[in-house]
């Protein structure tokens, strides 16, 4: 089932009167799956299945983790970076992250490491603690199985253990007292700062012995009229997150404590949670030493206009900016900083800028981006109406362009002996697969082909994903997938991976369509896209192979793209565009195709929506 969601988070900032009133808005318009029957779970059985233990501490990212001044460090000492994603939805009436209507949990976090994302924030409300059942899960045809019957905490549990079991690390985020909205304090007449700490202390035993949940972040962007270091018990966000830092050390003394800053500092005002100004002066001091770190958000015009975006420097104005509110804290070396969300839609000019300036700001300044900011983009739900996500509207394709930005900034995953090891481990990639193609289908296969990849070491597999979920992982260079849906067009990426766990980026596409039911091998053709993307613009090249046994007189390649990708020229194909519908017919010398025999044509199109993704699954149709 797809529920048709828009979830509008009107944040952040301070500035003007309007953004002072905004107001964080959930709207759910569609009905919910019938509530799960909730289940008790008890804290010392919800951390096993992902318990990661010290003897498991010669892995890169293994165990708990500390700081060192202004460095993360594994439970070895080795220097770990948090490059990871946001995942949205405990903290909303649906009291599960959004998505789940549509996709398996284990394939959507398979797909965030596949992209390079080594840590999930997850946020949450205090209404979990009450709980809760979890609405809008597919469970149809197998998908989510294991989640039946669960409530909120024990589908968090799955999460969590899956996502530590393929190495990938785990911040929960208390983002609202309840999933009404978000709060200017850590407490609220309705959840008292007791209630907050409780569950913080409560939350921070459920996985006292899984260290895939490496901390917490204790409560999500203060405002005004919160403060830093004015003494005041009240408003004082310092002095309650020392208390709120002691309740999580209470019941696991190893975990981090991630502290955002507030929106105003000594009459300075910045974003919602984004002013860290104060940090200097009145530190989070803790009883457990070495456990403190600063999160900062940071955000575009999408969310809200401000004063530096019209500064006439812009954007070389930016560093100063980021300097005076957070990152000297990385600067001067005191603690180590997070920047826990920042995100745009990327439909302005503006925008563009400021994350290409971000993404500079926040680069590596040592081997794996080791000694550098911490971040998490918000956020992987393409429902977030102030910023879109990684994920395009259909919860499978990726924004390429959106993601791409992140690519310089992305580092190791944890997990492996020697993958991603500052000090000397192999952290080089294989090449990019090439040369993808489809060498035949039938009603319920796709058999793909591909050239080898090259390593330093030694490329040890490769992993096969269909419409943006791993299916395969085979060592040598072809695969035949099977059990699919006849007369069905399936896209198809690859990745190369070696033997210390570092993996590829993603092949070029390819898309197959499976016979009619009944028909043995198919009568047709299939139609691969290649595409060449620079950001503005790109080209696309289609190969058409005719994948049947006899030969074709002409064919027809279809697909859609957003209205904001403009074809500006093709060659060697008709192309004809109605709505997002593109049309492409043979032109007279290249329509028959003997079996087997393949022709190419190709399209150049501009982008007048930066956010546009050319992903497209082409549907080839031949004519006998």
């Amino acid at each position: 089932m797809r529920l048709q969601l828009r979830r509008r988070l009107s944040r952040r900032l301070a500035g003007c009167a309007a953004a002072l009133a905004a107001a964080l808005v959930t709207t759910l318009a569609a009905p919910a799956a019938p509530a799960a029957q909730a289940a008790t779970t008890t804290a010392g059985s919800a951390g096993t299945a992902a318990a990661a233990s010290a003897s498991a501490a010669s892995a890169v990212g293994a165990g708990y983790w500390h700081t060192s001044g202004r460095q993360i460090l594994d439970e070895a000492g080795n220097p770990v970076r948090i490059a990871g994603i946001n995942w949205f939805g405990f903290e909303t009436s649906n009291y599960v992250p959004h998505g789940l209507w549509s996709r398996d949990y284990k394939s959507m976090i398979d797909q965030m490491k596949s992209l390079g994302y080594n840590t999930i924030r997850m946020p949450y409300s205090d209404d979990i603690f009450k709980g809760t059942s979890p609405s809008s899960i597919n469970t149809s045809s197998g998908m989510n199985a294991d989640l039946v019957g669960l409530d909120s905490l024990g589908v968090m549990d799955k999460l969590v253990n899956y996502a530590g079991s393929i190495g990938m690390k785990v911040i929960l985020d208390r983002h609202r007292p309840d999933s009404s909205g978000q709060s200017a304090l850590w407490y609220t007449s309705s959840v008292p700062e007791s209630t907050w700490l409780a569950n913080l202390k409560s939350i921070a035993a459920r996985y006292a012995n899984n260290s895939a949940v490496i901390g917490i972040d204790l409560h999500n962007e203060p405002h005004d009229p919160a403060c830093w270091g004015c003494g005041d018990q009240a408003t004082d966000w310092r002095l309650a997150a020392q208390r709120g830092g002691e309740a999580v050390l209470s019941a696991n003394p190893k975990l981090l404590i991630f502290v955002e800053g507030v929106q105003s500092f000594n009459g300075s005002s910045y974003w919602w949670g984004g002013n860290l100004q104060g940090a200097g002066q009145y530190p989070v001091q803790l009883s457990v030493a070495n456990r403190v770190v600063y999160s900062a958000h940071d955000y575009a015009t999408s969310v809200a206009q401000q004063t530096w975006f019209s500064d006439p420097s812009f954007p070389s104005n930016m560093p100063g900016v980021w300097d005076k509110n957070w990152g000297y804290l990385f600067n001067q070396n005191i603690a180590p900083v997070w920047v826990g969300e920042f995100g745009t839609t990327l439909q302005s000019t503006v925008d563009q800028a400021w994350l290409k300036a971000l993404v500079q700001y926040l680069r590596p300044t040592a081997t794996s981006g080791a000694d550098s900011f911490q971040w998490t983009f918000w956020s992987w739900n393409p429902n977030s109406g102030d910023t879109g996500g990684i994920l395009n509207d259909d919860w499978t394709t990726v924004n390429t362009v959106k993601d791409g930005y992140l690519a310089s900034v992305k580092a190791p995953g944890f997990g492996s002996s020697t993958g991603g090891n500052p000090g000397g481990g192999d952290v080089q990639a294989p090449s990019v697969p090439g040369g993808l193609t489809v060498g035949g289908t039938t009603a319920s296969s796709v058999s793909l082909s591909w050239t080898a990849s090259t390593d330093d070491t030694a490329v040890t597999g490769y992993d096969v994903y269909r419409n943006g979920t791993k299916v395969g992982s085979p060592t040598g260079t072809s695969y035949t997938d099977s059990g699919l849906s006849a007369a069905t067009a399936y896209s198809y990426t690859v990745r190369a991976k070696d033997a210390a766990g570092n993996v590829s980026a993603a092949s070029a596409a390819v898309t197959a369509t499976t016979a009619a039911a009944g028909g043995g091998t198919n009568a047709g053709c299939s139609a691969a896209v290649s595409l060449n993307d620079w950001g503005s613009g790109l080209t696309a090249t289609v190969t058409v192979t005719n994948t049947g046994t006899a030969a074709v007189k002409g064919w027809q390649v279809s697909w859609t793209w957003p209205t904001s990708l403009q074809i500006s020229s093709s060659w060697s194909a008709n192309v004809t565009r109605s709505g997002q519908t593109v049309t492409a017919t043979n032109l007279s010398y290249n329509g028959a195709l003997a079996p087997a025999a393949s022709t190419s044509f190709g399209v150049q199109a501009t982008r007048t929506d930066a956010s546009a993704a050319a992903t497209a699954t082409a549907v080839c149709t031949a004519t006998s």
